[in-house]
């Protein structure tokens, strides 16, 4: 099969690619690398800055259209597949409709339907957009309601969600966001993640625990990372020789990765349900994941006994209580180690996660 990936999102593409190919397929990334992250790609449609660097990447796109037709699949990680403005996408994605069998969208993180839902219905607990039946008001929510809702971002979601041959969600919650407007249309498959060859099974007991904490550029308030360090610090505080904390801040992905290692457990994603790309790389590693791990996030993969996750209620009094008990708890955590690996390994290898997708392309 011949498989197109368009934009990048942490990682998911990239990885994807290198199952879909381990499988025996031709498959061609086409990204801006997600930004400062600078994953991996075919085809490079990152942007420079400015007016000119927007007319530089329409014209690139309409360069490397000739390379991106007569394929089997393509997918999208998102509506804004391209560093352009939303009306300028459209006739790109018309091209692609046109030149290729079928087209996928997914459902991997910021875009209409998950500002708009989570706005409004709020099917889940909490979101980036709610807590229980409260909007969240902070400056990031804020900004991301005005870029996407009664906008042209939004008209150019509702034509490729309705148009395109299927919506695959990458987590529960945009599953649960997307599923009742798009049933017959949407499915849950697991983020793709590549193991090390050498991860071991044999964990011990660190003295101290070494915490990992990612931040991202401009949106810490937004993703909870500031909640979760400010927690952490107020713990190492009361525990100052049993807890260090390693942070992270807008890194390539390959550095990003390099600190990373040797961590205990990983701080992120205070909103979430489910473990983020970053996470199930962490846990992967033997690094235990504190932040979501909701009884959904283990329904939709039809895990019943393994429980890896330290699961964090979206409040600063949460996240200081589960380190606490961490702290007291620390003969637990080669366990939660080996079956933080074996979680991965059941639900989100990337082998087996590029299976699902060929099985869903080729329904």
């Amino acid at each position: 099969m011949k498989i197109l990936l368009l934009g990048e999102y942490s990682n998911v593409h990239a990885t994807l690619a290198e199952g879909l190919r381990a499988l025996g397929h031709y498959v061609v990334v086409a990204s801006n690398g997600d930004f400062w992250k600078d994953y991996p790609r075919d085809i490079d449609l990152k942007r420079t800055p400015g007016k000119i660097g927007g007319a530089r990447l329409y014209a690139k796109t309409l360069m490397e259209m000739r390379h991106m037709s007569g394929f089997d699949v393509v997918q999208l990680i998102n509506p804004m597949f391209l560093e352009l403005k939303a009306e300028r996408i459209v006739p790109f994605y018309k091209r692609l409709r046109k030149v290729n069998k079928k087209v996928f969208l997914g459902a991997f993180g910021m875009d209409y339907y998950w500002a708009m839902v989570n706005s409004t219905t709020m099917p889940l607990r909490y979101s980036d957009f709610n807590i229980g039946n409260q909007i969240r008001t902070n400056e990031d929510a804020i900004k991301e309601r005005k870029d996407w809702i009664g906008t042209n971002k939004e008209s150019l979601n509702k034509m490729i969600a309705e148009d395109c041959d299927g919506i695959i969600a990458g987590l529960y919650e945009y599953y649960a966001t997307y599923k009742p407007l798009f049933p017959t249309k949407t499915v849950f498959i697991p983020f793709p993640i590549k193991f090390d060859k050498d991860v071991s099974d044999t964990f011990e007991v660190s003295n101290p625990i070494r915490l990992f904490i990612g931040i991202s550029k401009g949106r810490s308030e937004y993703k909870g990372t500031d909640i979760m360090l400010r927690a952490a610090l107020d713990v190492q505080q009361r525990h100052p020789n049993e807890v260090v904390i390693n942070k992270a801040e807008g890194l390539p992905f390959n550095e990003y990765q390099r600190m990373m290692e040797g961590s205990d457990a990983i701080l992120d994603q205070l909103y979430s349900y489910t473990p983020s790309m970053n996470s199930l790389l962490a846990m992967s590693k033997g690094i235990v994941c504190i932040g979501g791990g909701e009884e959904e996030n283990y329904d939709i993969l039809d895990e019943k006994e393994l429980r890896p996750i330290i699961n964090v209620q979206p409040t600063y009094e949460s996240v200081v209580e589960q380190l606490e008990w961490l702290i007291a708890n620390k003969n637990l955590i080669p366990k939660l180690k080996r079956d933080s690996v074996e979680y991965v390994r059941r639900h989100h290898d990337f082998i087996k996660v590029a299976e699902q997708y060929l099985t869903y392309w080729n329904k």
